[in-house]
């Protein structure tokens, strides 16, 4: 009897999963005529969903996966009309709103994945078949917040252009800080959003900021690198890691110091930067061993937060996790390659693609991330267990 209660219960959870994402997708406007609707906006956008996990790339391959499991998304809502064809499907998608669209996602997720993430990447990745330069459209960009301890995107917003990330980055926090999840986070930004508007914005929402000096504040990057030069060995703390992979053996070395007063000093020069509430410097030293050749390489970073080493060091090499999201993107769901350009059907798209990678990731099965998106197209009920985000 307890055994087939337990069954029960699993099979109920990837349901009423299901039905909260469907419920999200139900609050997007719909200016049809209700009485001309035959594909409902939900319907379609689970088939959408469920098709890219799947391991499907365009809208050809979305409708062939729907017919085929028609009674797979049966389990969920009446799909009356049966599936639409390629035209419908892309018309609808073209036609979203892109911020609603991926609010519906972040809500989703903080619903399911209500915990706080002490570790949050923010970085932007251009999708570079998007421009059009007889119509003069730029390629698209999008700006992701990125749990690294989770391999999960939390939120994510589309910009015209690269060049537009440092105003769209405070939007970004901000919704973060809406949804509850930046509260008590490490957010690490690159040298691009190494700016004191950025800085506060995440002070204010209660977070700790980790930023790369990095040619954009040249004068304090001098100043940084000047210091750790000369620091007495007393102000110092120290830590490194040596991890083997991809052919090369890295040796990373992190140096802390919580000596800052010297940045806020009375001294007046052109593009002085004014970073309030710096508590820690951060050095990271990188040798790579390959077999040919040895690199190196030296960061230099500022950040809020107290000299706690090890969290530090996560967090700059951490860093590194929504990057490999960005490669993942390109290469398992040719993100690079997608041409759409009519619509809103680039940033929707990107929407859906962050998301699947952030629900096949979570999957603990065996396999990469190609193998899963396999298995979740011949199997169901895998399909199933990756939307359970468990």
């Amino acid at each position: 009897m307890a055994a087939t209660t337990l069954m029960m219960l699993d099979e109920e959870m990837p349901r009423a999963r299901v039905a909260l994402l469907l419920k999200h997708f139900s609050e997007l406007g719909d200016d049809r005529e209700p009485w001309r609707v035959a594909y409902p906006l939900h319907e379609v956008l689970l088939l959408v969903t469920c098709a890219t996990i799947a391991s499907c790339d365009d809208f050809d391959d979305i409708v062939a996966w729907g017919n085929h499991h028609l009674d797979v998304l049966r389990r969920f809502s009446e799909f009356h009309h049966g599936i639409p064809c390629e035209r419908w499907v892309r018309t609808l998608v073209n036609r979203v709103d892109p911020i609603l669209f991926g609010r519906c996602f972040d809500s989703w997720v903080a619903a399911l994945w209500p915990h706080r993430h002490d570790l949050i990447a923010i970085d932007g990745k251009t999708a570079r078949r998007t421009h059009d330069r007889r119509k003069g459209l730029k390629a698209l960009h999008t700006l992701s917040a990125y749990a690294t301890s989770a391999q999960l995107t939390l939120a994510q917003l589309s910009v015209p252009e690269k060049t537009n990330e440092i105003t769209a980055i405070p939007d970004l926090l901000d919704a973060l800080a809406e949804a509850n999840q930046l509260q008590g986070a490490l957010v690490t930004i690159d040298a691009m959003g190494c700016q004191v508007d950025i800085a506060d914005k995440i002070v204010a929402h209660q977070a700790d900021y980790l930023l790369a000096l990095k040619g954009n504040q040249p004068t304090l990057e001098a100043d940084v690198e000047d210091y750790f030069r000369t620091a007495p060995a007393e102000e110092l703390v120290t830590k490194t890691t040596v991890e083997k992979g991809h052919g090369r053996i890295e040796t990373r070395t992190y140096t802390a110091s919580a000596t800052v007063d010297w940045i806020a000093s009375e001294r007046s020069y052109p593009g002085q930067p004014r970073f309030s509430d710096i508590k820690t410097l951060l050095k990271v030293h990188s040798h790579a061993e390959h077999a040919d050749r040895s690199t190196f390489e030296t960061r230099y970073f500022i950040c809020s937060a107290e000299p706690d080493i090890d969290r530090l060091a996560k967090g700059a090499r951490g860093h590194w996790g929504v990057e490999s999201m960005h490669w993942l993107l390109d290469v398992e769901f040719n993100d690079d390659l997608s041409r759409y350009r009519t619509g809103h059907g680039a940033k929707n798209m990107a929407v859906i693609r962050r998301f699947a990678l952030g629900l096949v990731r979570a999957n603990k099965a065996k396999g990469s991330v190609k193998t899963r998106r396999k298995r979740a197209s011949w199997n169901p009920d895998f399909l199933l267990e990756i939307l359970q985000l468990n």
